[in-house]
């Protein structure tokens, strides 16, 4: 419940700092006296967009700070998974708009973003202004209302989770259909390109394999010369002695002052291994100068397929044979899909089937569920307005089917007649001011009970009514909040007024910094002269009070 509402420099509020109390709670003044500004402040604090001109004149910020005890609602986990302290007796929400536009809000004075103070807000308070009659007009707000009463919160979170389930399968059958179309379209282009790669034989490493052969054959000439050259010098030598001979004899004659010359002996052993390898590098340099020749054939061979390898390369813009054979595999695997296409978009369309199928197993349980419910509201609705001056009214909740939405196949209308000779018609088509405030303070009412809200504010929901009407909304007002639950009425009826457990005046004040709008709870005297004024106006009269004080006795 709300039990402190502190405003400061809140448009003409310079300083409120106001006390509630549980159980119903009344709010009164003239009007233009700042009723409104209050809510206003109210509304603010629960996460409505800030507006500067809101500040009041000469002062560079407003705050909005209010005090409620939670401890009867379980909202741990709430404080929990936002990383804010928990006090359960204690709990302040605070919003701060300064001139330069800038708005930070508070939650037991951790900064935290506006979604989460609004988040909490609408868990503490609901505010029932005049203009949400106008919520009679749409379809989800009448379809929640049968979904309070029907207790069905799990299933349709079940239901919903499922829908998009259902909804992202269908959509993968549209994508898949359009890729496999844009696919096909291009199948033979990617049969084309796939035979021509494929023509080519690539392997890994192939393009400086052959770059090198290419090397290789167009110089036979010179690197045959270069090869008899080394072999000339290595095995025939010009003088006929070749170097093989000579580093064959060089170790000899080392080896034969060894023994007098002992560091001979390393060295000629080092001279013959250098003979040893120097011997099998002739043997390769004269199969070389062997078995080297010019294959013109070959040439062509290899210049014919590195031609190949260059102009697939510039065709599809790639460097090498391996971004070669990697266009190849996806060009393999865009096929693959097409030939296995059909299979895919049957497995795609059978998770939609049966996602669709568990769609509408979840709606039909709403369903039921919502026409259990709506047996209910319309006897609840027809016994709490029977009371309210219409003894002839009738209340029905039609559903028809829809397309399956993310709430069900169900469209839900109230439909209402206050007269026995009149059609029922949709409420919002048919029903006075008067009646729809009466409807809805009704569903207010029906559906309080089964939504733990801490505090209800009404804010003139008696537009339209009067005399013994406004007794009997007083009194569901009364009980609503009889029910462990603080209820406050911004009222203009002085039935109303008289059955508040606590009444609050707000009224403005003319002082040196102009005009400023004041709130002050009223005590005995104080509440027989407010509502005797509210009886007859400026002049108070003895017969006003007397009526005040019978009011108030009843």
């Amino acid at each position: 419940m709300l039990k402190q509402l502190y405003i400061k420099n809140f448009t003409l509020i310079d300083a409120l700092d106001i006390r509630f109390n549980n159980g119903f709670s009344v709010i009164t003044g003239e009007t233009g006296a700042g009723k409104s500004i209050i809510l206003g402040a109210i509304n603010l604090l629960l996460g409505q967009r800030a507006d500067v001109k809101n500040i009041m004149r000469n002062h560079a910020k407003c705050v909005i700070e209010a005090h409620f005890d939670i401890s009867r609602y379980g909202m741990q986990e709430f404080f929990l998974n936002n990383d804010i302290d928990y006090d359960d007796t204690d709990c302040i929400l605070r919003r701060e708009i300064n001139t330069s536009g800038k708005s930070r809000a508070f939650i037991n004075d951790v900064p935290v973003p506006l979604t989460t103070i609004k988040t909490l807000g609408e868990q503490l308070i609901d505010i029932h202004s005049q203009h949400q009659n106008l919520l009679l007009n749409k379809e989800d707000f009448q379809l929640e209302v049968v979904d309070i009463i029907a207790s069905c919160q799990q299933l349709l979170a079940e239901y919903k989770k499922a829908y998009h389930c259902y909804r992202e399968a269908k959509k993968a059958v549209q994508d898949a259909v359009v890729a496999i179309n844009e696919s096909r379209k291009n199948e033979d282009y990617l049969r084309f390109q796939q035979k021509e790669l494929e023509d080519a034989h690539l392997e890994n490493g192939m393009q400086e394999q052959l770059e090198q052969e290419n090397e290789m054959l167009s110089h036979v000439e010179e690197i045959k010369t270069a090869l008899y050259d080394v072999d000339h010098l290595l095995s025939d030598g010009d003088h006929g002695q070749s170097l093989l001979d000579m580093l064959k004899q060089a170790s000899r004659s080392l080896d034969n002052i060894s023994a007098i010359y002992p560091e001979a002996a390393d060295w000629a052993s080092r001279i013959e291994s250098c003979h040893i390898e120097m011997k099998d590098i002739s043997q390769e340099i004269a199969n070389g100068v062997e078995n080297i020749e010019f294959d013109p054939q070959r040439l062509d061979e290899v210049n014919a397929t590195l031609d190949k390898i260059y102009t697939l390369q510039q065709k599809h813009h790639l460097t090498s044979v391996e971004e070669l054979i990697g266009l190849l595999n996806d060009i393999n695997s865009q096929l693959d899909s097409i030939d296995n296409s059909d299979s895919q978009l049957a497995m795609l369309q059978e998770r939609e089937t049966e996602a669709l199928d568990r769609c509408r197993q979840l709606a039909s349980q709403l369903h039921e569920a919502r026409m259990k419910a709506a047996k209910t509201v319309e006897e609840e609705m027809c016994r709490r307005l029977v009371p309210l001056g219409m003894p002839n009214v009738r209340f029905a909740v039609s559903i028809e089917e829809k397309p399956l939405a993310d709430d069900g196949y169900d469209r839900i209308s109230f439909l209402f007649s206050a007269n026995t000779s009149t059609a029922m018609q949709p409420v919002s088509q048919v029903a006075s001011g008067g009646e729809i405030a009466r409807v809805m303070l009704s569903l207010k009412a029906m559906i309080s009970g089964a939504v733990k809200l801490p505090t209800i504010i009404f804010d003139e929901i008696d537009t339209g009514v009067s005399g013994k009407i406004a007794e009997k909304m007083a009194g569901i007002m009364h009980e609503m909040a009889a029910a462990k639950r603080q209820v406050v009425s911004i009222t203009h009826l002085p039935q109303i007024a008289a059955k508040g457990t606590t009444h609050y005046k707000v009224f403005k004040e003319e002082g040196d910094n102009g005009t400023t709008t004041r709130m002050t709870l009223l005590k005995n005297e104080e509440r027989v002269q407010e509502i005797a004024q509210m009886l007859s106006g400026s002049e108070v009269t003895e017969a006003a009070l007397d009526n005040a004080r019978a009011l108030l006795r009843q």
